[in-house]
């Protein structure tokens, strides 16, 4: 369990340090770059298969705790995940507007009025279009915002529910020990009890047989 769980946190480790260099990387490589860190986070995600049927192999008393740390490794994969696909939207976003601008400025124009009717109106659709892809990054904006807070609470929860689930744990082992002293204390008693009852019967016996 504990190798396996670090190797998995570190191939974590490894795709973050990675995801810095998505910004530095030319547009041809990017993809190679993009491919290779996709790759990195399937193989992760295989190994957290594998992490969480060990996981549920743990004894009773080690399982919520292994589980809990599994979950946690997920949501730091997921994070990447939804970061490395942020990036691509990006991406795909900024080289259509670049291709669309590319052939605006290509076109040629000329003073022919039926002529520029044409190219205006391609201008305008271009600068409708340019809008639209400005307010979709802006809800893809607060869409990944609004996921990375909830991973944030979600992972606040988890510990918390950790810190309570080694509280109850504590008190159980506390529990535990409390009532097998209750029980030895009542064997204890049982015996000293039917053993004061034997002495008195005996001493009864006895001052029966001398007194008749």
């Amino acid at each position: 369990m504990e190798t396996l769980y670090h190797q998995t946190n570190k191939k974590i480790q490894e795709v973050q340090s990675l995801m810095g260099n998505l910004e530095k990387t030319d547009r041809q490589s990017v993809h190679l770059l993009e491919n290779d860190l996709q790759d990195r986070i399937d193989q992760i995600f295989s190994q957290l298969e594998r992490l969480e049927i060990v996981a549920s192999k743990e004894p009773p008393n080690r399982r919520p705790n292994a589980k809990l740390r599994v979950d946690q490794l997920k949501y730091d994969v997921q994070h990447l995940r939804t970061a490395l696909q942020n990036f691509q939207h990006r991406r795909y976003t900024r080289e259509a507007q670049e291709r669309e601008r590319e052939e605006l400025m290509s076109r040629t124009f000329t003073t022919n009025d039926a002529d520029t009717s044409i190219p205006i109106d391609e201008t305008l659709q271009f600068n409708s279009s340019l809008h639209n892809a400005h307010r979709g990054m802006d809800d893809l904006l607060s869409s990944s915002s609004n996921i990375l807070n909830g991973l944030r609470d979600q992972r606040s929860t988890l510990k918390g529910t950790h810190k309570k689930m080694l509280d109850v744990a504590n008190m159980l082992g506390l529990s535990n020990t409390v009532m097998r002293l209750i029980e030895r204390r009542a064997t204890q008693d049982k015996f000293i009890m039917i053993g004061g009852m034997l002495l008195t019967c005996v001493f009864m016996f006895l001052v029966i047989r001398y007194l008749g």
